[in-house]
């Protein structure tokens, strides 16, 4: 579990001169300031400010020299216009502005490899189009569930950014909701009345480094996601199956295999995740409900939140920022906590278990790059790809390999045993599929004696049959 929810642990954005400019700030990158090592999870200066300690420029005994002296006039503006849309957000616990156009900052900037974002052609519009519209051919033969895709489309990162943000507010608000009501709570409550605009500040700066944070992980995470589901989840309008035509293209560049080839089975994988959740329609709600559930358990440390709040100057934002990587969210260690992620943790590896078997099903006699793919992919997940990383130090979640790999050999057991259509019917309840317990023994879930609902079914239908009976013999009276 992760020990920080919120701390994404994304690098952040490069210097426009490479190395040297990591030379020249070394506060500015690397796992100290921002990466998996600790540190300071919200990036080194997220908003420019050259903040004395925080990897700014300047002398440390004059504070106004070291925010503003290494400043042009244009970037003072930006930094004032920034922390303008700070004090004055009134929004959610989440400053969902910020976060995307920080997000589009970030896919502008390109990736580490230069890779830059670029608007899609016709010509891989096309191309997407067809490899969903095949994939969805070949899949008809692979599982009972008809087609969850109405339209196959393929996004630049900046649309990928556009279209997932509503499913990230889902996931992120109920966390951050809890966050931003302890910030609230922290003062007695008759002192909370004449402390209203300085709880309104601790708010809105919070909803704005939440805002922020989460901006600067989105936007690293659209530049190497394939498609919308890379998560496992949902994440982008029901119903349309997409592709990133530059990310698949990336994804593809070293692995020796036909760019058709590639874009089709990841056209496959992801047709396979839109038949699922068009058609268990139980399936979305019970996987965003879980974090809901997990969210209801954070813990914040009030005596840290307490004491910033005692000891917060208006004048400088970064004490707030300073309280809010020092730890002080933490998820409660308890039985319910652990239920809630443990629920997910299994769902979603259900979920990637029951993809990867079925495409591989369906792929394995078509595509000769088939294992390849299946195990190059796996590699991704078990080295921790960006999907999973984002993911797990968003909400404390880490799907082990082990468990799709499980899940995915007791999907395909399921199909010796039961047949497509015995497989897929597990799907139908919650209660049906098999729990985290199955996954450790497979082989006893697939041969365990099947409920047979027949009797049941006809004695409910002899029941049905003798009511309506009763009730024509006592209309006749």
């Amino acid at each position: 579990m992760s020990d920080t929810p919120f701390g994404f642990g994304l690098p952040p954005e490069e210097p426009e001169d490479g190395d040297e400019g990591k030379k020249k700030d070394p506060a500015g990158g690397g796992q100290g300031s921002g990466g998996q090592g600790g540190g300071n999870p919200f990036g080194a200066n997220p908003f420019g400010f050259g903040i004395p300690g925080m990897g700014g420029q300047g002398g440390a005994d004059n504070p106004f020299a070291a925010m503003f002296g290494s400043m042009n006039p244009t970037d003072l503006g930006a930094a004032f216009q920034q922390l303008g849309q700070m004090l004055s957000y009134e929004g959610g616990p989440v400053n969902w502005d910020m976060a995307k156009q920080i997000a589009r900052q970030v896919v502008a900037q390109g990736t580490a490899d230069g890779v830059k974002d670029a608007s899609v052609g016709p010509a891989e519009k096309s191309a997407v189009e067809e490899a969903v519209r095949l994939a969805d051919l070949w899949l008809d033969q692979a599982t009972s569930l008809p087609s969850g895709a109405n339209a196959a489309v393929a996004w630049s990162r900046a649309e990928w950014v556009e279209a997932t943000l509503p499913a990230w507010k889902e996931l992120v608000d109920p966390v951050a909701e809890r966050v931003g009501t302890a910030m609230g709570d922290v003062l007695p409550q008759e002192m909370q009345a004449m402390a209203g605009p300085l709880i309104g500040m601790m708010r809105s700066m919070g909803g704005a480094m939440f805002g922020q944070q989460i901006g600067q992980a989105i936007g690293a995470l659209a530049g190497e996601v394939v498609g919308s589901t890379d998560v496992g989840l949902p994440l982008g309008p029901a119903s349309r199956a997409a592709l990133l035509p530059l990310n698949v293209e990336s994804f593809g560049k070293d692995l020796s295999v036909p760019s058709d080839e590639v874009r089709l089975y990841l056209a496959l994988r992801e047709a396979a995740h839109q038949r699922l959740f068009a058609h268990v329609p139980w399936l979305r709600a019970h996987l965003f409900g879980a974090v809901e559930s997990y969210a209801r358990g954070i813990k914040v440390d009030t005596s840290k939140l307490e004491e910033a709040v005692s000891q917060l100057d208006p004048t400088h934002p970064e004490q707030l920022q300073e309280a809010l990587q020092s730890g002080m969210f933490q998820p409660q260690d308890t039985p319910a906590q652990k239920a809630a992620l443990a629920r997910l943790e299994t769902a979603l590896a259900l979920v990637e278990g029951w993809v990867d078997a079925v495409v591989h099903e369906a792929a394995k006699s078509r595509l000769t790059s088939a294992d390849a793919l299946r195990e190059t992919l796996r590699r991704r997940r078990a080295t921790g790809g960006p999907a999973e990383q984002t993911f797990a130090t968003l909400i404390g979640l880490e799907l082990r390999p082990r468990r799709l790999r499980d899940a995915s050999r007791l999907w395909a057991s399921l199909t010796d045993a039961r047949g497509v259509d015995g497989r897929d019917a597990l799907w139908e309840h919650p209660d049906m599929l098999p729990t985290a317990t199955d996954l450790d023994d497979p082989d006893g879930f697939v041969h365990r004696e099947q409920m047979d609902f027949s009797e049941l079914d006809k004695m409910l239908g002899e029941a049905a049959e003798g009511r309506k009976d009763q009730d024509e013999d006592g209309s006749r009276e």
